[in-house]
């Protein structure tokens, strides 16, 4: 059976390509797919519905990012100006995750190519992050009764701290997080589960720690769904990551986190979360590792 795949050519919103948020390895990324012949099953979301984005942000904010007025001071934190073309990218992006999510509930497992963009808060974006897509997904498949117990395995290079926000007090969602402990952000809001690395660690230490953690998440509950942010930001030729995994070593990541919970029968839904080599080609690539190993499991 095909890997289900969310994308929308919207997800690219045109930025320069000297922009420290790569935007044009979306695309890339597509490329990448067609060539790997992993684009048998491809959805294509439409914009969110406002009352899912509410779910997860405050309704003022929503409606601040949807009719391109969001004050100065917060588009300075998430990190570019929020026009018309990156108010679509978030709401197409959340759109995916919520699509994905139920393709994987369906199909046992799918993938978001976008998402994954969790330092956005209840009140506001920040760190290249409009919208928290997960938040925003899981809570809409909760309120539609498709979810009861949710896992959210975060495992970009910086600390889902948006997700961490908007879920603190939601009972039916458990979230984890293994970052760099010295990386963005400087000021981390307390996942349910954080575990914070060293600079420089390399694969086999960083798959050592993960293997531990992994079962003892898998026994907290019966999950009825497993939310993966696969950020490739762990390289070590990442600008941002300060981590040093390898290709090697982000494969055989994303093969531990797909088999430990397929294995156990759990949906997982993937995002492609951060990234930001300057090699873009490459970073494409490195993303669609997390497409290569979920269509092994598919």
């Amino acid at each position: 059976m095909p890997l289900q795949i969310t994308h929308h050519p919207d997800y690219d919103a045109g930025f320069a390509v000297n922009h420290r948020f790569p935007m044009s390895k979306y695309p890339l990324l597509m490329q990448a797919l067609v060539a790997r012949g992993l684009t048998g099953a491809l959805h294509q979301p439409t914009p969110a519905e406002v009352q899912w984005l509410k779910l997860a942000h405050d309704a003022a904010y929503v409606e601040q990012v949807i009719d391109c007025s969001v004050p100065a001071k917060i588009e300075r934190e998430i990190g570019f100006p929020v026009g018309p073309r990156v108010s679509l990218r978030a709401q197409l992006a959340a759109a995916g995750t919520v699509l994905a999510a139920r393709l994987a509930l369906e199909h046992g497992i799918a993938c978001n190519a976008a998402g994954g963009s969790h330092h956005a808060r209840r009140a506001q974006g920040a760190g290249f992050c409009t919208f928290n897509d997960v938040a925003v997904a899981a809570l809409t498949l909760i309120g539609e009764g498709r979810a009861g117990n949710v896992l959210v395995v975060d495992l970009d290079v910086h600390q889902g701290d948006g997700t961490a926000d908007i879920l603190r007090d939601e009972e039916s969602v458990f979230t984890f997080s293994m970052h760099g402990e010295r990386n963005y952000p400087v000021r981390k809001i307390a996942s349910d589960l954080d575990i914070g690395l060293p600079d420089g660690l390399e694969d086999g230490a960083y798959l050592e720690r993960l293997a531990d953690v992994l079962p003892r998440l898998c026994s907290l509950r019966r999950w009825d769904l497993v939310f993966y942010n696969a950020g490739v930001d762990v390289h070590a030729e990442d600008r941002l990551g300060r981590l040093s995994l390898s290709d090697a070593g982000i494969r055989a990541r994303d093969r531990l986190v797909i088999e430990t919970f397929r294995a156990r029968g759990m949906p997982l839904c993937g995002v492609i979360g951060g990234g930001y080599s300057t090699d873009v080609p490459a970073l494409a690539a490195r993303h669609a590792i997390l497409f290569e190993e979920a269509a092994a499991a598919a």
